[in-house]
């Protein structure tokens, strides 16, 4: 039995503490500066509000005052399960308590920029981590299509870990593979982490249309756009074909949040428009991601390379009624 700390208490954090039960490990969660009285519901009624489910078996919540007493209890695995956002703040959070080489998986899917360069959120985190005193670290990414709502039903799922030492990537597979979680590992952290990012903007496209014959030409254009950023940014055309990014796209267009502001886009709606009257409360990835990262994407490639990527950063940075260009794809 391992002892596992999950930081995040949201649908994704939780949903994953299921499979981490049922392997018998005990599980803390800690919540996020703003999740305290969220933290105090799920203690009180012992059951995850959104998820609308029961607790697991050996998984207790806790507020962030806890986090340094919850890590000093010989944890096993550290996993971080915040919004993309909300990475930096969680990396100060763990560099003041982290004493030791604690592996850590990032649940969170997202790209970011630093000093105009693209920055996985793997490699973000090591960042801070060493900036802030941090020596030792060993950071894995994730990605797949992975519906936290899914998997809280035990439903079967399929993921890949990502590390460049594939020795603690299959280490936490180890720790967390079930029956119904099927963990896949990869060396290509940088292409499994761009593509779980970058499928939440292609996903809006796709969501922008009712048409099964549209949808699939979108799909498919998609997969070119992916395949020419990831080997941009240096990871492998293989990632794109696997888990994380076209299983993971078609999941993601299928439904959730970004395939759904895509439909509002698809009927004419601006992006803040849908976002205030449609989704004032949910958090939208791709749009996040599009607003961060859209205007390096605009200047490192052009429109002939990534007409349907850039049509929807325009759609989102620019407040521009979305307008597929057909005639640019490949």
């Amino acid at each position: 039995m391992a002892n596992i700390l999950i930081l995040g208490a949201g649908s994704m954090g939780t949903a994953f503490s299921y499979p981490c039960s049922d392997n018998s490990h005990s599980v803390s969660i800690i919540g996020t500066h703003l999740e305290n009285d969220f933290i105090d519901q799920i203690n009180s009624k012992k059951k995850h509000p959104v998820l609308d489910c029961n607790i697991p078996k050996n998984v207790n919540f806790f507020k962030i005052k806890k986090l340094q007493e919850e890590v000093n209890k010989k944890v096993d695995l550290i996993v971080v399960a915040v919004i993309a956002k909300g990475i930096e703040w969680a990396s100060l959070q763990l560099s003041k308590v982290l004493k030791k080489n604690i592996p850590i998986l990032i649940l969170t899917k997202g790209l970011s920029i630093h000093n105009n360069e693209y920055e996985v959120l793997a490699h973000k985190m090591e960042r801070i981590l060493k900036k802030n005193g941090v020596k030792e670290i060993n950071i894995s990414g994730a990605g797949g299509p992975c519906l936290a709502k899914g998997l809280s039903n035990k439903v079967h799922t399929s993921v890949v870990f990502a590390n460049p030492n594939i020795k603690i990537a299959n280490q936490i597979k180890k720790l967390v593979s079930t029956e119904y979680y099927h963990v896949s590992v990869s060396d290509d952290v940088v292409g499994v982490e761009v593509c779980a990012a970058i499928k939440n903007i292609f996903s809006m496209a796709v969501g922008s249309t009712k048409a099964l014959n549209s949808a699939a030409a979108l799909i498919h254009q998609s997969i070119i756009e992916m395949i020419i950023i990831t080997e941009k940014l240096k990871g492998n055309k293989e990632t794109v074909l696997g888990l994380a990014g076209v299983a993971d796209l078609y999941v993601s267009a299928d439904g959730g949040r970004n395939s759904k502001m895509g439909k509002y886009l698809g009927e004419g709606m601006t992006f803040k428009e849908a976002k205030k009257i449609k989704m004032p409360n949910d958090t939208v990835e791709g749009a996040d991601l599009a607003i961060e990262i859209g205007p390096k994407v605009k200047s490192d490639f052009s429109k002939k390379e990534l007409p349907l990527m850039i049509s929807v950063i325009d759609a989102i940075c620019e407040e521009k009624t979305l307008i597929i260009h057909w005639e640019k794809f490949n």
